[in-house]
């Protein structure tokens, strides 16, 4: 079956045209449509890159243990999370890639039930897709009525709503996965990203009680640390999982090279530019979120993530159409399932510059 026949069409082929009407503004365009970071990437990974350059030996697919250690410590760090080991972390190349063959990977197929988020990052329906099983979009446990999914993927801070889940939430997806033998798959790569509310992590023995039995976190350096072009990412959870995935990923190649790893870690062990990212994106944040409110836009969710879920009260095309004709590209909700068919998703991690005109032709 060709390629075409499986998956649809691209969903950002199809703002050609909203693009084309947005660059032909005398200002140029602002493109807020996808989430890249503008900003330069960390000197400390950047030097430690460049010191890792001399890679002439194969990387290993686990990575070294010291690359592994720095998540472990991170995660205490930043978040009090503790009793992970570095048996229990994966790195991977990039989060998209890992999510896009995790279902498959873990041995998923034709007949096996596979959740998603109702509003969520095209990638998890994709691996259901590519791992030829059946997905069921739903945000509740009741949701699945008297199905029982093989895996669920749920994600906060959420994209592209930037909706945080509360302890009280995640506990509840915990214990209906394990009392079903579902894994429990939690993608928290803007988990250092929430603006509104407190960031809640399935690792933590606070929400899993003490253990990570069918449980997978992910994350990724691509935002946190505007690594996006060096696709450092890495899942931590289950041993057992972590090692079936380990065996997969060692016979079909997946490996972070030598040199990103050496970045990753770097990255991992400073704070000080994540916490200076974080009030960039906060001030971006505040002002773009005003400007769309007097424009008459309704901002729904968005406590979290790097995201403006909005609305006019319209369809979203609509919308993208009356912003391009400013000059501004932003991703219609439909992008993200059917629920998202009248709000737009405003990235605001453009340079200040291009936020001060987005927000001037808003006025």
């Amino acid at each position: 079956m060709r390629v075409s026949e499986r998956f649809p069409e691209f969903p950002w082929d199809t703002l050609a045209d909203a693009k084309a009407t947005a660059a032909a503004h005398p200002g140029g365009i602002v493109d807020l449509s996808i989430g890249t970071p503008v900003d330069p990437a960390p000197a400390v990974a950047q030097a430690a890159l460049a010191s890792a350059a001399d890679a002439h030996g194969y990387p290993t697919v686990w990575g070294p243990e010291s690359s592994r250690q720095a998540v472990v410590d991170w995660l205490e760090r930043r978040f009090s999370i503790t009793g992970v080991t570095p048996q229990q972390v994966l790195p991977a190349v990039g989060s998209k890639e890992l999510i896009a063959n995790l279902v498959h990977q873990l041995g998923f197929g034709p007949g096996d039930l596979i959740g998603i988020p109702e509003l969520a990052y095209p990638t998890y329906e994709v691996s259901a897709q590519l791992a030829g099983a059946e997905f069921l979009a739903t945000d509740t446990t009741i949701g699945f009525g008297p199905r029982s999914p093989k895996l669920v993927f749920i994600n906060s801070p959420a994209n592209p709503h930037g909706q945080v889940f509360g302890a009280e939430h995640v506990r509840k997806w915990v214990d209906w996965c394990r009392e079903r033998g579902a894994i429990l798959v939690s993608d928290e790569c803007y988990l250092e990203f929430v603006w509104e509310g407190e960031p809640v992590s399935v690792l933590d023995p606070a929400i899993n009680g003490g253990s990570l039995d069918n449980i997978l976190s992910l994350h990724s350096l691509s935002k946190r640390s505007n690594l996006a072009g060096y696709r450092a990412a890495f899942a931590v959870g289950d041993e057992a999982l972590i090692g079936e995935l380990l065996q997969v990923r060692r016979h079909t190649g997946f490996m972070l090279p030598s040199p990103i790893m050496a970045a990753m870690e770097a990255a991992l062990a400073d704070d000080a530019h994540v916490d200076a990212q974080r009030e960039r994106y906060l001030e971006r944040r505040k002002r773009l979120k005003r400007a769309l409110e007097n424009a008459g836009f309704e901002i729904s969710h968005s406590e979290g993530s790097l995201y403006l879920w909005a609305t006019r009260g319209e369809a979203g095309r609509d919308t993208v159409a009356w912003l391009a004709g400013r000059g501004i590209l932003v991703a219609p909700g439909e992008f993200y399932g059917p629920a998202g068919s009248r709000h737009v998703r405003v990235a605001f991690t453009a340079t200040d510059e291009r936020i001060d005109e987005a927000v001037a032709r808003l006025r």
